[in-house]
């Protein structure tokens, strides 16, 4: 691997909670960067760029959750790629330091969102989703079904077609990430359920989705402190988690050829950031042992085993049923308990995800921690579209 140019120097996470349960994002906010900067012994004053990320707010959000920790001037950007946010943010930040342009550098995610279904703020103007939800009805139609669930339950409905892949195998998939969120204090949802727990809920999608099988609205936030080496030497900072490689893709006119609702909710933009990483990182996909990635959906979980390559094509069935997903396998997968039992605040996701993979790369996560990790592969999708790549290595 590469000499690196940026590290992780810090990374803070409140719990997750449901929309209404939760502070507001500023407080939210100001709490998660409060303890990242404390992880990392710094100062407010000593950040000289932020990058805030969030789905629903106003402009200058990002603005308004800092304040509550700094007044410095520091130059403050928002961000907001869809359920992508967190780790574009990131992104940002990392490219920041490697660039130059800045040597510590917060990256923020915030979001404070309301219970049901997502959707459209502005309604007097084109959506974003306007060919994506076409494509959408053109190949699945279901228009009684909310339409995150038409697109990820269209998306593992293909594969159960193409591949005999029985709707067991993602009950199997919530189950598995219900055991690791067990472990976890800041996920929201934290009880046990068994595979049949899952399949027996509530139907809403016939013979392609249970009520389970799907991520909660969530609020909250996490953060953190991307700096460059010369400047973790300068002030004493740890140095023991670097992004070894990073990659963000966007949909290409492939999205919409072929009729393929996998392809519409992001698997190739995942496999193309994926391979960009292994490249760049010269790390092959059978070296990861943990992997936090967007389970959004049990569904989509199972489809990024493949995007990411830690399977073949239509090998994620077994992958589930010899245990590859969990501990004692080849990857463990969502240690945290992922969006579906951690919870999913859309602008804070990709941030969790990486609190999560830095404290497995420090061996400082408790019983969740997987033996012997020194990397560690990220996964941040959002639709319309940007999908972030990030592998990480300890020191």
């Amino acid at each position: 691997m590469r000499e690196p140019r940026a590290l992780i120097a810090g990374v803070g996470m409140i719990p997750f909670a449901k929309p209404g349960n939760s502070d507001a994002y500023p407080a939210m906010g100001a709490a998660a960067t409060r303890a990242a900067l404390a992880d990392a012994g710094l100062d407010y004053a000593d950040v000289q760029q932020a990058y805030v990320g969030y789905v629903y707010g106003d402009s200058c959000c990002g603005q308004r959750a800092l304040y509550e920790v700094g007044m410095g001037g520091v130059p403050i950007f928002n961000v907001n790629n869809n359920c992508s946010t967190g780790s574009t943010a990131l992104y940002l930040a990392r490219q920041a330091v490697e660039g130059g342009a800045a040597e510590c550098v917060l990256a923020l995610g915030i979001e404070q969102m309301k219970p049901g279904a997502l959707g459209s703020v502005y309604t007097d103007r084109p959506t974003a989703f306007d060919r994506f939800d076409a494509a959408c009805e053109a190949l699945v139609g279901e228009s009684q079904i909310p339409l995150a669930l038409r697109y990820f339950g269209g998306a593992g409905r293909e594969h159960m077609q193409r591949y005999g892949t029985p709707l067991s195998t993602f009950a199997k998939i919530r189950a598995k990430a219900s055991r690791h969120a067990a472990n976890n204090p800041l996920a929201l949802f934290r009880t046990v359920l068994s595979a049949d727990d899952v399949m027996n809920d509530k139907v809403v999608w016939p013979g392609v989705m249970t009520r389970l099988m799907a991520c909660p609205p969530t609020c909250g936030a996490a953060a953190a402190l991307v700096v460059s080496p010369a400047f973790a030497k300068r002030h004493g900072l740890r140095t023991d988690v670097r992004i070894a490689a990073q990659a963000m893709t966007t949909d290409r006119a492939s999205t919409f050829e072929g009729a393929s609702m996998m392809k519409l909710v992001g698997s190739e933009m995942a496999r193309e950031a994926a391979d960009a990483v292994y490249e760049a990182a010269g790390v092959d996909p059978a070296d990861i042992r943990v992997c936090e990635l967007h389970d959004c959906f049990a569904q989509n979980e199972l489809i990024s085993y493949e995007a990411l390559r830690l399977c073949g094509d239509g090998e994620a069935a077994k992958f589930v049923d010899d245990g590859d997903n969990t501990y004692g396998g080849r990857v463990v997968t969502n240690p945290s308990g992922g969006l579906l039992s951690k919870g999913h605040p859309l602008g804070a996701t990709g941030l969790a995800q990486c609190y999560e993979l830095t404290h497995q790369l420090r061996g400082t996560a408790g019983q969740r921690q997987v033996e012997g990790a020194t990397i560690a592969l990220q996964h941040n999708l959002g639709l319309g579209g940007a999908c972030v790549v990030t592998l990480y290595e300890s020191a």
